[in-house]
């Protein structure tokens, strides 16, 4: 039978997986696949499988009992085997890979940082800092028709947006990496200037919560810094 596989553990690890049930409309038990050195954790599976509400929830159920004791390496959502025999087979084949990331992530949890600007208060700063900028917005308000006037206007502000976003995100990247052991950006989405994942040791944690309780009481400033964490270390599996 096809089987479900959440995550890989050293075999020492306690997998204090009792009572979990995994994804999949029969919510098969939760159990593990063994090496000599290594632990896969999977439960059957059936059917196709698809980021339903109730199977995401039970993926990441599953990755948080795991993380209580210790730090996994997490599977993405939605990968499977064809049965015990390959997953076995594949701990064997990639146990030396397995074992280096495990190394790699021992100890941690992933934090992840979103951080982006109110529009109007950074508008706001653009026109007050730009006599440029304050020039053409008074001569648009003024009822001036010459129609490069908002182009003109749009441009500046897009470029101020570009150059302050950037400047933000580094100042930000500068203060808050050296909170990790690694860290590793993604492509920001929406409104957001910046979005980090870093990797922080259990006992790093508290500096980083600290870190960030400054920064959100600069919120009025029109920053706003959101955290997430701790996660497993998705964001740092090769």
């Amino acid at each position: 039978m096809a089987v479900y596989v959440y995550a890989v553990t050293l075999h020492d690890h306690p997998c204090r997986i009792d009572g979990l049930t995994g994804v999949g409309s029969h919510s098969p038990a939760v159990r593990t696949v063994s090496t000599g050195v290594l632990r896969a954790v999977v439960s059957d599976i059936d059917e196709e499988i698809r980021p339903k509400r109730r199977d995401v929830a039970a993926h990441q159920a599953v990755q948080d009992r795991l993380m209580a004791d210790g730090t996994p390496l997490p599977l993405q959502f939605g990968y499977t085997a064809p049965d015990d025999g390959a997953v076995r087979q594949v701990l064997e084949e990639q146990e030396d890979a397995y074992r280096a990331a495990l190394e790699r992530v021992q100890g941690c949890a992933e934090y992840n940082i979103k951080a982006s600007h109110e529009q109007e208060h950074l508008l706001r700063e653009i026109l007050d800092a730009s006599p440029e900028a304050r020039r053409l917005n008074e001569e648009i308000l003024s009822g001036s028709p010459d129609p490069r006037l908002p182009l003109e206007l749009g441009q500046l502000i897009a470029a101020e947006v570009e150059q302050r976003r950037a400047n933000a995100a580094d100042g930000l990247l500068r203060s808050l990496a050296p909170l990790g052991r690694e860290h590793t950006l993604h492509v920001p989405g929406g409104e957001d200037f910046l979005n980090l994942s870093l990797l922080v040791p259990r006992d790093g944690a508290a500096a980083l919560l600290d870190a960030h309780a400054e920064l959100v009481r600069a919120d009025g400033a029109g920053l706003s810094v959101r955290l997430t964490g701790p996660l497993p270390p998705y964001s740092f599996v090769a």
